[in-house]
């Protein structure tokens, strides 16, 4: 079948150690491995860790570097050109299928680097970024994080965080709430017109921790026409921080039950973590996942939607 997984960290790995590429590596996400998963498109994340960045301009700093970070990206992609194509729409994505490649999705991961400037956000979408996911573990000028802090967590997107909302609707960039406060994904329900995805969250109600979403969440996600992309990373899976492809597949079920077929996705989180216990470690394992996921009484249909149908469809909303 064919897969779409809404978040990877591969390129940061990329960044982080010299003379890597995308074609085979030791790390969660390779061509190799992709294709063994059948993917169809991967989401790869320009994810900015600004605190690396010394002085007062670290979010200036971070723009710049995720500019680097397209372009090593690209390169990548421009190395593998026979197995793999940058796509910015749906309407590329299947022109890569029938030409035989996958796609790359390039995504944000960090809203700060947009320093309210959007001028920024304007670049970044030229430059072929399709989705930002707005906040990471800091308050930048878009919005507030998840916290364990209740005052915290309810505090919403500011002012630009909404102009950058509404402005994404209309350029064609998918609006990610993941690692956002309870505040500000209410916030963005409200002044988003188009569907709005979680490209990386599980469900609270399983593991109890502030990046998951709440079933009220869920429900209207879901009503909004919206997604979730299953996060693979134990913390996130399961209070033990121990996990097997049946958590994952409590997450989805529980995920179904609550939202819908229309809302269930996969979003691994591949190379974004390097703790807790998994029995999948890559994408190539992606058969493992299905088998756990289809043996919960799940049709071929449904299960279709789960792994690359629903990321269709959204996609197709908004590009």
């Amino acid at each position: 079948m064919n897969l779409i997984d809404l978040h990877c960290d591969t390129l940061l790995k990329f960044m982080w150690e010299p003379g890597t590429n995308l074609r085979e590596n030791n790390f969660s996400i390779d061509l190799a491995k992709m294709k063994k998963a059948g993917s169809l498109a991967q989401f790869f994340a320009c994810f900015i860790f600004v605190k690396r960045f010394q002085g007062e301009d670290i979010w200036e700093q971070g723009y710049e570097h995720a500019l680097r970070m397209i372009e090593r990206g690209k390169k990548e992609f421009s190395d593998n050109a026979d197995q793999i194509a940058i796509a910015r729409n749906y309407e590329e994505i299947i022109k890569n299928k029938e030409a035989g490649k996958m796609s790359a999705i390039l995504t944000i991961e960090e809203g700060g680097i947009l320093n309210g400037k959007m001028s920024y956000l304007e670049e970044l979408y030229r430059q072929g970024i399709r989705l930002i996911t707005l906040t990471w573990n800091w308050e930048n000028c878009l919005g507030y994080p998840n916290s364990r802090e209740e005052a915290a967590m309810q505090m919403g997107l500011k002012p630009f965080g909404i102009e950058v909302v509404e402005r994404m609707n209309e350029l064609g960039m998918l609006v990610d709430v993941s690692h956002l406060s309870d505040g500000g994904f209410w916030d963005v329900l409200k002044y988003s017109k188009k569907p709005v995805v979680a490209s990386h969250s599980n469900a609270r109600a399983l593991c109890n921790h502030p990046r998951n979403l709440t079933d009220e969440m869920i429900h209207a996600l879901a009503e909004n026409g919206g997604i979730a992309g299953v996060n693979f990373y134990p913390l996130f899976v399961h209070e033990s921080n121990k996990i097997t492809t049946e958590h994952l597949a409590d997450h989805v079920e529980y995920m179904y039950r609550k939202g819908g077929e229309d809302f269930v996705a996969m979003g691994t989180d591949f190379d974004g973590f390097d703790d807790g216990e998994s029995t999948i470690t890559h994408i190539g394992q992606m058969d493992e996942v299905f088998d756990a996921i289809k043996k919960r009484g799940f049709t071929a249909s449904q299960m279709d939607k789960f792994w690359s149908g629903n990321a269709l469809r959204v996609i197709k909303e908004s590009l």
